[in-house]
């Protein structure tokens, strides 16, 4: 079984950087990809950033093109999403997810692991 624990949320002001960790265990492959995806009170969950383990490729959700970076250490079973210019509308439980596959995209269905999350909330 995957298991996947993120870390790094907290309380920041707007303006403000943070970086998440997520930690996977070992797999059984290593044609995977890795997404976060947040979740606003109220609204529905989104995808915000999502990278290739094998390839490296990132992608953006355009709430995120700019200001967020996502990256890995393949060494560490780490995916990072470092935040920057952070906004009170980014203040959301923010969670990785993992699937067997090269291709990313956002589509929670995709993913069968998943993280319990790590609160951001950005407020002055």
């Amino acid at each position: 079984q995957v298991q996947l624990v993120e870390s790094g949320g907290g309380l920041v002001q707007p303006g403000d950087s943070l970086r998440l960790s997520c930690v996977y265990s070992e797999l059984t492959f290593n044609n995977y990809n890795i997404a976060w995806f947040r979740q606003a009170p109220g609204k529905e969950r989104e995808g915000v950033s999502c990278i290739s383990r094998s390839t490296g490729t990132t992608y953006y959700a355009n709430s995120a093109k700019g200001r967020f970076t996502i990256s890995r250490d393949n060494a560490k079973n780490t995916a990072y999403l470092q935040l920057n210019s952070l906004k009170p509308e980014d203040t959301a439980i923010y969670y990785c997810a993992l699937r067997y596959r090269s291709v990313c995209d956002f589509q929670e269905r995709n993913y069968p692991y998943w993280g319990q999350g790590t609160q951001v909330t950005v407020s002055s």
